[in-house]
């Protein structure tokens, strides 16, 4: 497919998807029928290129359900849809007195991309005035939302946060969290799965994972979700290195933005302040020496959770490594990773017997990932193996089509598209990587 029908086919995707009424984008048809945290940023970096009102309307439609705390939640529940489990009256996010009084919500978050978000859409843009001030009307939220985040889920204040929830993390399902279900034992929960109905269960978490998954909600709910219980209670507890290099990639956007806006030292400052310690403990206690990579923490036990994962190389976006570390990641990625048999970059570490390259985040391929790693590597100035992952990102789209997942085999070339299709961030960050 030439790069000019990649275009509108992706700016088609995007305008199916988007919810003229409601001003949000789903994911994809019938498997997503919601707005999602993270996804609506992504996407909102695809419409910059082509529809800047659209852009605008995606990120004012996600800040509409910010909780009074600062809180954004990981779905909000715009409409009402049958397909999509568990929904707004098993989340009952009204249990915390300070949630959105105008919207249903989850009470969970997602990684908080949107400081970065606005910087990226800035960039792109035509009208820079126009734009810096809609960054105006909305920035001060996006800090309220940071600040949340290290007064609530920073409980040692050491500038990393925590998720309590494998959804928090963006990769629902993935095999680090398999160390933490064999310590709980949840009940066996009676429920109707609609995810199934849409895509094969093969490529889907089982049924006994999702046992886990709502246990930790009904953990949190049965406490109001409240933070300060569910790190005293939680079983599941993680500072995780995707979620955090999000927040410290949107906290560097934020500084750059209200540098350009002005009278906003005091701001500046703070952000400055959750750098510098959130920098310095990142790498601290998430690298991993001997995996040659950044790992997530078992904050309930105490102790690194030493898999790999595509999470691991995303604070190469966020400018946190050494360039002595970036040199070691980069030599990991293509040792484990990045086999000619292979195309970059596996959600999650090909020489693990945990490997599943079908299976969501247990090892297919995720193109805001390699979007991140892209840019990522650019950074450091690892330029052909930035490409190598761009033009790998492209080439499954054209292959098989805007698929929510693909898999990272060579070898495998029917049906190595996965989970849900029209994909609204594939589509996003295509238009993205195609800008050039």
């Amino acid at each position: 497919m030439s790069k000019d029908n990649l275009q509108k086919k992706a700016k088609h995707i995007l305008d199916a998807n988007f919810n003229e009424d409601k001003g949000f984008t789903i994911p994809c048809e019938g498997l997503y029928p919601f707005q999602w945290n993270w996804d609506s940023g992504f996407i909102a970096i695809g419409f910059a290129h082509y529809d800047s009102n659209k852009a605008k309307r995606e990120i004012e439609a996600l800040l509409s359900a910010q909780w009074e705390n600062g809180f954004i939640p990981h779905i909000v529940f715009h409409n009402d849809s049958d397909t999509y489990f568990p929904g707004p009256d098993f989340h009952l996010s009204k249990l915390h007195p300070l949630a959105s009084k105008s919207h249903r919500t989850t009470g969970m978050t997602q990684p908080p991309v949107l400081g970065f978000v606005l910087k990226e859409i800035y960039d792109i843009v035509d009208d820079k005035e126009d734009m810096l001030n809609f960054i105006k009307q909305n920035i001060d939220k996006v800090f309220f939302n940071h600040q949340h985040f290290y007064n609530h889920r920073d409980p040692n204040q050491e500038g990393l946060v925590f998720i309590y929830h494998n959804w928090e993390s963006g990769t629902d399902n993935s095999p680090i969290w398999d160390d933490i279900w064999e310590t709980m034992d949840p009940p066996n929960y009676k429920f109707e799965r609609r995810d199934t109905t849409h895509v094969d269960a093969a490529q889907r978490p089982t049924n006994r994972e999702y046992d886990y998954y709502l246990h930790l909600i009904e953990i949190a709910k049965a406490h109001n979700y409240d933070d300060a219980k569910i790190a005293e209670l939680s079983p599941f507890l993680v500072q995780d290195p995707l979620f955090n290099a999000m927040l410290i990639k949107s906290n560097e956007a934020l500084i750059e933005l209200y540098e350009m806006i002005g009278d906003s030292e005091d701001k500046i400052s703070t952000l400055k302040a959750w750098q510098e310690k959130a920098i310095t403990r990142f790498n601290e206690k998430l690298y991993n020496e001997k995996l040659g990579g950044y790992v997530h923490y078992d904050l309930r036990n105490e102790k690194q959770i030493e898999h790999l994962s595509s999470s691991s190389f995303a604070p190469l976006f966020s400018n946190i490594p050494t360039k002595e570390h970036a040199d070691v990641m980069v030599n990991t990625l293509i040792k484990k990773f990045g086999g000619e048999d292979r195309y970059l970059c596996a959600s999650f570490d090909p020489e693990s017997d945990r490997f599943n390259p079908k299976k969501y985040w247990r090892g297919p391929i995720w193109i805001n990932l390699n979007w991140m790693l892209y840019n990522g590597l650019n950074n450091y100035g690892f330029t052909d193996i930035a490409n190598r992952v761009k033009e790998d990102s492209i080439t499954l789209i054209e292959k098989y089509g805007f698929y929510e997942y693909f898999d990272s085999r060579k070898s495998v070339t029917e049906h190595a598209g996965y989970g849900g299709n029209n994909f609204s961030w594939s589509a996003a960050l295509l238009l993205d990587l195609l800008k050039d």
